[in-house]
């Protein structure tokens, strides 16, 4: 089925045999290419920056990824030696693009490929010849399967004083965005394992500038701030992977990186941080729920993406970095969205089921696209699921059921009836009546941001 995708900075994938967007016909000039080491698949790839670059641009884009820029040269990796290019929309209206060729000739590899390109990565796939032209996602998926949120209620460390929760207890979400009681640890009340199976976590470099010297380190109020800002992180799961803490490595910007832990931020983190591009996407808890801790929200998406119990210091503190890099908030103006993926999936637009795909007259609930971890009936206007805990399930739900995280098996196509809870799975919205004739938006993922099938049907 065709799958309609808003225009957006990144786009997800569609995960029903379509491109993540429609690619525009590509300029023919190439400023220069970069060979790297992709830091989440450890694989090698080739970039060719396509289109209006200058060759700073280029060249800062390729450090970042570890290499050195290479004017004047195009990848060229031959179609029977890789699984296709991945192309991205820089800057359609600057006539900026780039092309990353994915070396290799195991075919078996190509859906992981597609899924790395689109979903991660927010690219388009181009399968080359190994990959048949066709793309797959009935494999898993390759991730840890996405552990829900748990309240995990702990007696205070010796020596620490007493919590807030029952009993004294000090109680946190283990969920990405979780926060233990302020001035705690994080790593010590909360289940970092669990976090890192909540987004991708792999190991990547700080900002080149992270271990320079710096001279507000000498100002009295300027390092109040800064350990400020180091503490309320460190009482969030942020430390999960921006930690030394973090099993395989820190993840770019880190607590311990000195001696001012804000210069291994690079310039968007940055921006995230003073609240100015929008990080909704990521998802939040109420402070009421979350130790007084809170960050964007549908309804305040202007506040950092930091878990904080005070949004206007710390954007303050980020704000500041930001000037002091000579950065102002036009420089980020076409970047409006800072959760990727996540975004691509909270603003799609589904087009009109087909191959059988809905809710039939007996009730069975079919799809394309293989096992389903969860399966939501929602209205026609309905928001698009996003992550836990606030969006996840949005207005509108008429149906939800889930597959347990801890067990129980992933459903099949056409095994489930509408209404009907298969046997280990959870209900988590109760059953509407579907009305004859009415369009409702079937929304079906292989995990969570994962999704399989997005699409609209007509209740018989």
């Amino acid at each position: 089925m065709k799958l309609l995708v808003p225009v957006i900075a990144v786009v997800v994938i569609s995960g029903c045999q379509c491109n993540g967007f429609a690619v525009p016909p590509l300029p023919e000039k190439v400023l220069g290419t970069c060979n790297y080491t992709n830091k989440f698949s450890q694989g090698a790839e080739c970039k060719d920056y396509v289109g209006e670059w200058t060759e700073k641009e280029a060249a800062d884009d390729c450090k970042s990824n570890g290499a050195t820029f290479v004017p004047a040269q195009k990848c060229g990796i031959a179609p029977t030696e890789k699984y296709g290019d991945c192309i991205f929309i820089v800057d359609e209206a600057k006539g900026k693009f780039a092309r990353v060729e994915l070396p290799g000739t195991d075919a078996s590899k190509c859906g992981s490929m597609e899924r790395g390109c689109e979903f991660f990565g927010g690219g388009s796939f181009q399968p080359s010849t190994v990959c048949g032209g066709v793309s797959s996602f009935d494999g898993p998926s390759g991730l840890p399967t996405f552990q829900q949120p748990t309240l995990d209620c702990k007696a205070p460390l010796s020596g620490e004083p007493a919590g807030k929760g029952p009993e004294g207890q000090v109680c946190t979400w283990s969920m990405i965005s979780g926060a233990t009681e302020e001035g705690r640890d994080f790593n010590a009340y909360g289940n970092c394992e669990m976090v890192r199976t909540q987004r991708p976590y792999y190991p990547a470099p700080p900002a080149p500038e992270a271990t320079q010297e710096d001279a507000r380190m000498g100002d009295g109020a300027y390092v109040a701030d800064v350990e400020w800002a180091k503490k309320q992180i460190a009482s969030t799961a942020c430390v999960c992977c921006h930690s030394t803490a973090a099993p395989k490595g820190t993840s770019n910007w880190y607590l311990e990186s000195g001696p001012n832990f804000l210069n291994s931020f690079f310039p968007r983190g940055l921006a995230m941080g003073a609240g100015w591009i929008d990080t909704v996407g990521f998802g939040a808890f109420p402070p009421e729920q979350n130790n007084g801790f809170t960050r964007a929200t549908p309804e305040n998406p202007g506040h950092t993406i930091f878990v904080t119990t005070d949004d206007a210091r710390m954007k303050r503190i980020f704000e500041r970095e930001l000037a002091n890099r000579g950065l102002t908030r036009a420089d980020f103006a076409g970047q409006t969205y800072g959760a990727g993926p996540l975004d691509a999936q909270r603003f799609f637009v589904p087009a009109a089921c087909e191959a059988g795909e809905g809710v039939a007259a007996d009730g069975t609930v079919t799809w394309v696209g293989g096992k389903a971890r969860y399966l939501y009936v929602l209205d026609l206007n309905s928001t698009s699921p996003g992550v836990p805990p606030n969006l996840d399930t949005p207005m509108g739900t008429q149906w939800r059921i889930d597959v347990p995280w801890l067990s129980g098996t992933p459903i099949e196509p056409g095994t489930v009836k509408y209404g009907v809870v298969p046997e280990g799975l959870t209900q988590r919205v109760a059953p509407k009546p579907l009305e004859a004739g009415k369009q409702y938006y079937l929304y079906v993922l292989q995990d969570i941001a994962i999704p399989v099938t997005r699409c609209l049907f007509t209740a018989p």
